[in-house]
């Protein structure tokens, strides 16, 4: 599933045409044990990475004002990194990744190197990272006088030799198909979009599909550190960043200085992206029924109801009158889902998703309509929504094998949609392309401690959608000397940018000093939304 943006307007849409702006995750069956060839084309792949590692080091990085389009304000600047297509050939075909950064605002001497930043999807830009400093985020202000902050486009996003698998504007058309089927033949359309979306995606961007890993981003992110002339990386990774992460510590123990993940997808092999996905459901489930307490507790304001069951009852009254006549010719169930979901996201959409829920209640269809429609005339939004879908399934097919069997699809989703039907259907469509990916599919790293790597600080609130809490224990296992912070009885994705002074005192420590409480941390929440 792939992250929800803000409606600053990235509507991703399940590939197979279930309006979905989805976190992050999705799924694989057992992986095999890694064969000799396999560890032979691994070792052909670390040695590429460190030929490509010590050019980049000697070429450094152009710093110049960033393009005017890009959206970053002086003194943020940009440049570019040239990485291998293909590890195993680092003297092949070359592309260029868009790299920015925003150099620390305390004294030479205060200064503790560059801290790198990738946001998640897979697919999401982490060109934006460098505005908190810009924009003063209160959060960062300490951070920022030690460290550079750097952004960058992962390979096939934004500016870094983008995919893409279909028309942007189709892509973003409405409305879609009701994710839920009512019938084999509805299973049957969805199935033909996916493998149309699969065939698409070749189409478009054949030649990169096959190198369109978390391995090879991982050692992307290796050049774009000796680029920067950094002998050690500090990194923060969220959401999908996590398992960037996870996978980067796994492959250059001894390259890391200081590395936080925050919303924690967990890197077991069985669990890439197959069965990540199916334990999104469930999770999303828990966290809508969390949305709706909260609305039913403020009835007064919503005027949806003063029970969960009441909020839920409105909820299927809704998606059953945009099932039979989507709203306003565009918004039903499928796109209805796409917004909605951002409320057990990020507690931040909690506010916005009750008050256009309410207003339609009352009468007022057109606040849904605008909040939940895609808009046309925003080509550059749309390019990037259908650029962000594309690499969210190029890299979560890539990474793993997939279950080719539509039984197992069918009988996984149909048992699970029983008891947790908000998202599983839609989330099954949106990950269903891999099912008939055409391009290679990889053996997921196996994540674990080696020789080098330092404590990484994991924090997680337990109540997570999008990655569930699971994924930070096992994180947690797995790298030894860790420690984890639990944001107990929280539940929105990312939690290092909210406000909760348990938290944010000790990412600071942790960041400026390195240093970590002697045992694993819970903190309290952080503080409700009001309405």
């Amino acid at each position: 599933m792939r992250e929800n943006k803000p409606k600053s307007r990235l509507l991703a849409l399940s590939s197979a045409g279930a309006l979905v702006t989805a976190t992050l995750i999705a799924g694989a069956v057992t992986a095999p044990a890694a064969s000799a060839d396999s560890r032979h084309g691994q070792d052909r792949e670390a040695r590429g990475a460190a030929t490509a590692a010590a050019r980049a080091a000697k070429a450094g990085i152009d710093w110049q004002d960033c393009p005017a389009d890009w959206g970053l304000e002086k003194p943020i600047q940009c440049g570019w990194v040239s990485v291998p297509l293909d590890y195993a050939k680092p003297n092949g075909k070359q592309i260029k990744l868009a790299v920015d950064r925003m150099g620390n605002t305390g004294t030479k001497e205060e200064r503790q190197g560059a801290l790198i930043y990738n946001p998640g999807g897979p697919g999401g830009s982490g060109l934006r990272f460098p505005r908190r400093v810009t924009t003063k985020s209160a959060l960062w202000t300490n951070t920022a006088k030690a460290y550079d902050f750097v952004g960058f486009d992962p390979r096939g996003v934004g500016h870094s030799a983008p995919i893409s698998c279909v028309d942007p504007q189709e892509f973003v058309k409405a409305p879609k198909a009701d994710p839920v089927p009512a019938n084999e033949a509805d299973k049957r359309a969805q199935r033909k979009l996916a493998r149309e979306y699969a065939e698409g995606c070749a189409e478009r961007s054949g030649a990169m599909l096959p190198h369109m890993t978390t391995p090879n981003t991982a050692r992307d992110l290796d050049v774009i550190r000796a680029a920067l002339g950094e002998k050690k990386l500090n990194y923060l990774g969220v959401s999908y960043g996590t398992y960037l992460g996870a996978v980067y510590g796994t492959l250059f123990p001894g390259h890391i200085r200081r590395m936080i993940v925050d919303s924690v997808v967990d890197p077991a092999r069985e669990n890439i992206w197959y069965e990540a996905n199916l334990n999104q459901d469930i999770a999303f489930e828990g966290r809508w029924k969390d949305w709706q307490d909260w609305v039913a507790a403020n009835d007064a304001a919503f005027h949806l109801g003063t029970t969960r069951a009441a909020v839920q009852g409105q909820w299927l009254k809704l998606r059953a009158a945009a099932a039979k006549s989507p709203l306003g010719g565009v918004v039903g169930p499928a796109e209805l889902i796409s917004f909605f979901q951002s409320a057990p996201y990020y507690d931040s959409s909690w506010v916005p998703v009750a008050t256009a829920f309410s207003k339609y209640v009352a009468g007022d269809t057109q606040a849904l309509v605008d909040a939940a429609a895609p808009d046309l005339s925003d080509t550059a939004g749309n390019i990037s929504a259908e650029n962000g879908n594309a690499v969210y399934t190029a890299v979560e097919c890539a990474d793993a094998k997939w279950p080719t069997s539509w039984q197992k699809w069918d009988r996984d989703n149909t048992r699970l949609h029983k008891d947790y039907p908000f998202m599983t259907w839609a989330n099954a469509w949106m990950n269903l392309p891999c099912a008939t990916w055409g391009a290679k599919q990889h053996t997921p790293v196996e994540v674990g401690t080696h020789k080098g790597l330092p404590p990484v600080l994991i924090v997680q609130s337990t109540n997570d959608a999008a990655t569930p809490y699971a994924g930070a224990v096992s994180l947690h296992q797995r790298f030894k000397g860790s420690r984890l912070i639990t944001e107990k009885g929280a539940g929105s994705h990312g939690v290092t940018g909210l406000v909760n002074p348990c938290i944010n005192q000790r990412v600071d420590a942790y960041l400026l000093s390195g240093k970590l409480d002697s045992s694993d941390v819970t903190c309290a929440p952080h503080a409700t939304p009001q309405p």
